[in-house]
């Protein structure tokens, strides 16, 4: 079973050994050190071959997911991040020996052809009202307007995730190819005409990261209008988590304050 988990970074960093991993610098178009050569962190970039790696500042981890879809040979491709990885348990001891290995995932692959990781919940929180209070909503009511004109029949499930308190977020996953390529056809479709449609001029660096953040949001609206089955499976995150500053941002963003 030929499996390559692709890990996005943008600067150099601990990488998992096992050779189902493909660290992907991601945003490598452009990007040059202070002699003017290329940056070269020593990971594959995301600008060789079909690419939209120029587009990372808007579009985030999916400049490497656009790049793994375009140009990986494998059976199973998935997405995994620097910072954040899939488990095969719960996280005990030292997080890195519980980074999921290629052993692991070829089991899992068994049971299903697409693993994902554990859902959010926001709680007293809706998907759309937890990103309308972080971001802008007229990301997402952009976004509808598209999906109600090029493909009608995912509505429903949008309207209805939105609604939901809970959701897979990240843009991680691990699927077959053939799952990949239907999922990234529908997905791109959407993100590229939304942003043609945006004006984010105005938006701050972090808002300007709106298709990456948009595109978390339609995971699931594409795996409920499909009906694929899929195991959700634990991931870490390797840096330690500052619960209090989350939280201060959390109640800012209730009170309408984002700065």
């Amino acid at each position: 079973m030929k499996i390559k988990i692709i890990i996005a970074t943008h600067k150099k960093y601990w990488m998992p050994e096992d050779s189902v991993y493909l660290p992907v610098h991601v945003g490598a178009e452009g990007k040059y050190r202070e002699d003017g050569s290329a940056l070269d962190l020593g990971y594959v970039k995301d600008n060789t071959g079909e690419n939209i790696s120029d587009k990372n500042a808007n579009y985030c981890e999916l400049t490497g997911l656009y790049w793994a879809w375009k140009n990986l040979d494998a059976e199973y491709i998935g997405l995994a991040h620097y910072r954040r990885h899939f488990c095969a348990k719960s996280v005990k001891g030292n997080k890195q020996d519980c980074v999921l290995t290629y052993n692991q995932a070829k089991e899992l692959l068994g049971e299903s052809d697409i693993l994902l990781p554990k859902k959010r919940n926001y709680f007293i929180e809706t998907n759309y009202s937890q990103y309308a209070h972080a971001h802008h909503a007229i990301d997402l009511d952009t976004t509808r307007e598209i999906i109600k004109e090029k493909c009608p029949e995912y509505l429903k499930a949008f309207d209805k995730s939105m609604k939901k308190t809970t959701g897979h977020r990240f843009n991680m996953f691990i699927m077959s190819k053939t799952k990949l390529d239907e999922y990234c056809k529908w997905l791109f479709d959407i993100l590229f005409e939304l942003e043609k449609r945006l004006d984010i001029s105005e938006y701050s660096a972090n808002d300007s990261r709106v298709f990456g953040f948009v595109s978390e949001r339609l995971l699931d609206v594409w795996l409920d209008t499909k009906g694929y089955g899929y195991k959700d499976i634990p991931y870490v995150f390797m840096e330690k988590q500052n619960w209090i500053i989350k939280g201060t941002n959390f109640l800012k963003r209730k009170l309408g304050l984002k700065g």
